[in-house]
């Protein structure tokens, strides 16, 4: 475990056939205080280093041991046989496991494979690793079926691939241990996820917060009390100018309030009228 004393650092394994420099590069970008250590590791030990404190987390492939170890699979890889260029399947766009049935197929102790049933015929021996496989091929001992991107890693000008349209694929994932899912860590798991510098996955800064209720709050009080304001200064001036037109405007055409005022005496003058008649 890493001292108070001691520097943050962060240790990444990566089997073969994985590239791991574009994170690495963002992780240079974001973190500069705390280097970044690449460690190349076989697929068959790939679970084993991290389990033994090897690496904080690592690019291995599919499956693996979940019961301690925790994964996000990240892409799945097109399955090639790699022939040597001038062999028959070179002639063609692309094979099933069955077109390979009457050719020796190499299977290497590091297969990134999983095989319910191996194609073509067994080889005497199995090589040690994929890269030795690839020899084998070369000196026309047999083909080698894996995924393309470790084709492509132990490419020679004398050998050709072409995908293998039925085989099991490679599916490679970010792994790390379960029980030390640390700030880097997740930082990592970030990066690979492709999350920006300005995301988030914890709880907004209380400077932020602060600063994002303020505005909110100043424009609702202001943009309410203008109209209010306004209004009432409004319904003062007319009420100022209804009661100075008032006494003018008795013998007009008055408005109903007015009405009322004059009513009493314009009922008064009828029952004038009507006690002259009577």
């Amino acid at each position: 475990m890493t001292g108070q004393d001691v520097p943050p650092s962060f240790r990444l394994a990566y089997v073969p056939g994985v590239t791991p420099a574009k994170w690495v590069r963002i992780w240079n970008e974001r973190l500069p205080g705390v280097p970044l250590t690449l460690t190349g590791v076989s697929t068959a030990e790939a679970a084993g280093v991290l389990r033994e404190h090897g690496a904080d987390a690592g690019f291995l492939r599919l499956p693996v041991d979940r019961t301690d170890l925790s994964a996000i699979p990240l892409y799945t890889e097109t399955t090639v046989v790699v022939v040597p260029k001038d062999h028959l399947v070179s002639a063609v766009e692309e094979v099933t496991v069955e077109d390979l049935s009457d050719d020796i197929v190499l299977h290497p102790l590091d297969d990134a494979l999983d095989w319910e049933r191996l194609p073509g015929r067994p080889a005497i021996e199995r090589p040690a690793t994929t890269a030795d496989a690839v020899e084998l091929v070369a000196a026309g001992i047999g083909l080698l079926v894996v995924p393309q991107s470790l084709a492509r890693l132990y490419h020679r000008k004398d050998l050709t691939y072409r995908p293998v349209t039925d085989a099991p694929q490679s599916r490679v994932a970010l792994s790390w241990r379960e029980d030390e899912t640390t700030e880097l860590v997740e930082q990592f798991i970030g990066i690979v996820r492709g999350r920006t510098v300005n995301s988030s996955r914890g709880p907004t800064p209380p400077s932020s917060a602060a600063g994002s209720k303020k505005p909110a709050e100043s424009k609702k009080p202001t943009g309410s009390k203008k109209p209010a304001a306004q209004a009432a200064r409004n319904a003062a001036e007319g009420k100022a100018a209804s009661a100075a037109r008032k006494p003018g405007r008795r013998n007009a055409g008055a408005p109903k309030t007015g009405n009322r005022q004059t009513g009493n005496r314009q009922t008064g003058n009828r029952r004038g009228r009507s006690g002259k008649r009577s």
